[in-house]
């Protein structure tokens, strides 16, 4: 009797055992979905219709992005160093809602890889160091390695890509199609030119061209400050783009409230040229004017400081846009101040175009910026950002953007990545189409709401 109590005790305790250990197994299976954490943040958030509302927000806003880094930290210790991307399935357009030509994208193609390019472009990015010497020695310094460290906090679904392969291109095609975007505004510069830590892009804008109109999307171009950029050869790079891609079926036209239709320029860094150097493009007494010839167009100037609207309108510029998807930062891009600009575009004919983000954060490339950076709060931000561009009732709203990652500002698909020294933020709980999913759900509200204020059709 004895030995039946101990045996049937000793069974008792190894299912006992069992039990516990199922439990535990399960408990470890379960998904830990608070990636980013309550969406707290709103709170943290500019107050639409006040002007007080800065003060503390510096401090708020890399409080929540620590609170969010350790958070990720925290759930990606738990996931595959890299997620592959989902295999993407043939679009059909017939499902999706129509295009919206009035909703811009900003998207660069300055990204290159050795497979593509010989060797990494852009990922490789530099360590950016302070003008004060007293605060760049505070900072590491140096360049990003590829494939694993990259100069973004975010990681792509796609990896460190080349812009040159066409089938990247064609994927971003997708994804702006998938999000209701219109129009992608093309960062360019003149032929032979480039940016700093890049190489001359011009040659892809064939490329680019025929891939968007595969997916009936429009191409408009972005002029960055090329060096020695003035008024007479700006009138040759117009000259030149009109020549060259006015013929493609998606080369975008803008049909103003006259019957015009003209082609788009937006013109980054516009302030650091003088309005009369503008006024000899822009104005039709100007020594280099484009106005009422065949390179005529619609020309937008990037506002900055409030003091700019008068230069832009003393330049001859027909629009602006204030690009920065940081809240505050600049009086362009504090969304308090849309309404005012709003007023003051409509009084001048000019069109407004804020540009809106999912966030900002560009300490990958610029370690010590991290006043500006913008926590994406689960994608509260970016509505916010969307609902108070709608409230001005603009002629166009740009996104910024499709794919600058080293800002932070993409709404491309995101995957989670860790290595050894980084971890990569990411969009969890939702899936990388979070930003694409959110576009094309305020493109539709966008398009309605266009239709009570003009009589222009949406598409």
């Amino acid at each position: 009797m004895a030995k039946f109590r101990r045996r049937t005790c000793i069974i008792l305790s190894l299912f006992v055992l069992f039990i516990f250990s199922l439990m535990m197994g399960l408990k470890m299976l379960k998904p830990n979905t608070a990636s980013f954490g309550a969406p707290f943040g709103l709170d943290l958030l500019p107050d639409l219709h006040q002007r007080s509302i800065h003060l503390g927000k510096n401090f708020d806003s890399q409080r929540s992005d620590r609170i969010n880094s350790e958070s990720n930290t925290k759930n990606l210790k738990t996931v595959e160093i890299t997620m592959k991307p989902s295999k993407t399935s043939e679009l059909n357009m017939e499902e999706l809602p129509p295009l919206n030509y009035f909703l811009h994208v900003f998207y660069y193609s300055w990204y290159g890889n050795p497979q593509f390019d010989g060797k990494y472009v852009h990922w490789n990015h530099p360590v950016l160091e302070h003008w004060d010497p007293r605060i760049a020695k505070n900072y590491p310094q140096g360049r990003h390695n590829p494939p694993d460290d990259i100069g973004s906090s975010f990681y792509p679904e796609l990896g460190s890509y080349s812009s040159r392969d066409p089938s990247v291109i064609e994927n971003h095609m997708r994804q702006m199609h998938s999000a209701s975007i219109g129009v992608l505004i093309l960062s360019w510069y003149p032929p032979d030119s480039n940016d700093e830590n890049g190489d001359p892009t011009d040659y892809l804008v064939p490329t680019i061209l025929d891939k968007a109109h595969k997916y009936n999307l429009k191409v408009t171009f972005h002029i960055e400050p090329y060096k020695n950029r003035d008024d007479q050869n700006m009138y040759n790079n117009v000259k030149y783009i009109i020549d060259r891609y006015g013929n493609h079926p998606a080369f975008y036209r803008y049909k103003t409230k006259t019957g015009n239709v003209l082609p788009m320029f937006y013109i980054y860094d516009s302030y650091i040229t003088k309005p009369e150097k503008w006024a000899n493009l822009l104005t039709t007494s100007g020594l280099h004017s484009v106005r009422n010839s065949p390179y005529d167009g619609l020309f937008i100037a990037l506002l900055v400081e409030e003091k700019h609207k008068y230069d832009i309108l003393q330049s001859g510029f027909d629009g602006i846009y204030t690009y920065f998807a940081t809240n505050g930062f600049t009086y362009g891009s504090s969304h308090q101040n849309w309404a005012n600009l709003k007023l003051f575009c409509d009084k001048y004919n000019l069109l407004f175009i804020p540009s809106v983000g999912p966030g900002y954060i560009d300490t990958s490339v610029r370690p010590w910026n991290t006043q500006n950076t913008r926590n994406r709060i689960n994608g509260k931000y970016y509505e916010v950002a969307l609902s108070a561009a709608l409230q001005t009732h603009p002629s166009l709203i740009s996104i910024t953007s499709f794919n600058e990652w080293h800002e932070g500002t993409q709404i491309e698909k995101a995957v989670p990545k860790r290595t050894s020294n980084t971890v990569y933020l990411d969009y969890r709980p939702h899936k990388p189409s979070l930003y694409l999913e959110l576009t094309r759900k305020w493109s539709g509200k966008y398009s309605k709401e266009r239709t009570t204020y003009t009589s222009e059709p949406v598409s």
